[in-house]
């Protein structure tokens, strides 16, 4: 069986979450940092000896599911089709999960971590590698923008991955340069929702250009049927 340089690197920063924990586990308090608000002030804890562990058992979880996908994928939707892209996708899902964890353990033993820069900073690259991926996506049950259009038509599911994925990089610039100046949650969330929402709309609107919602003739049939 094959394993990628990205499945090795997804399994590598997983067992190295788990050692950091290990390592500074008698360092960190009965009670650990894990949520923190827009601005940065932590309003969530959890007590050991879960705390420490958490976002490592979250990890592995990610990384099980995303492993296990491309081999659950039913027939014409085949996430193997670009299994070289789905696997760069699962490493930098990982590795922020993994850079999430680091930063919990940091707080945890006193290092002072500015959470409000770095998670959304962080968050907007991730954006920026999921659009320069997403114009490679094919149609698929797993990931995407699975609308009842793009799956209807090979067409607008082309067309509305690679408007997709121009959006989410401009919105990961966003999001990365107003993480890194502080600019707070509204620019993130803006910048989110505009690229989140734009494809939907942009498939619906695609469609009707291209194939239209005329009936066909096995709709008609089912029409008379259930009169």
């Amino acid at each position: 069986m094959r394993i990628s340089r990205a499945n090795v690197l997804s399994l590598g920063l997983v067992i190295v979450s788990f050692a950091m924990a290990f390592v500074l586990y008698g360092r960190l308090p009965e009670s650990i940092p894990t949520h923190w608000n827009a601005e940065g002030v932590v309003d969530g804890h959890t007590p050991k000896p879960w705390g420490p562990f958490v976002l490592p058992l979250v990890m592995a979880a990610v990384y099980l599911v995303l492993v296990a996908v491309p081999r659950i994928s039913p027939k014409g939707y085949r996430v193997a089709r670009f299994q070289g892209v789905f696997e760069g996708i699962q490493a930098a899902l990982v590795a922020f999960l993994f850079l999430l964890n680091a930063l919990v353990l940091l707080a945890g033993i006193g290092v002072p971590v500015p959470m409000a820069r770095v998670v959304p900073a962080a968050t907007g690259l991730v954006l920026v590698v999921l659009g320069n991926y997403m114009g490679k996506f094919t149609k698929n049950f797993f990931c995407g923008i699975r609308t009842p259009w793009t799956l209807a038509s090979d067409e607008v599911w082309l067309r509305t991955h690679r408007l997709g994925g121009r959006l989410f990089v401009l919105a990961g610039v966003i999001v990365l340069v107003s993480g890194l100046l502080g600019g707070g949650p509204v620019p993130v969330l803006a910048a989110v929702a505009v690229a989140a929402v734009t494809p939907v709309l942009y498939s619906y609107v695609l469609y009707r250009r291209l194939e239209g919602f005329k009936r066909g003739p096995t709709d008609d049939a089912g029409s008379h049927r259930s009169a």
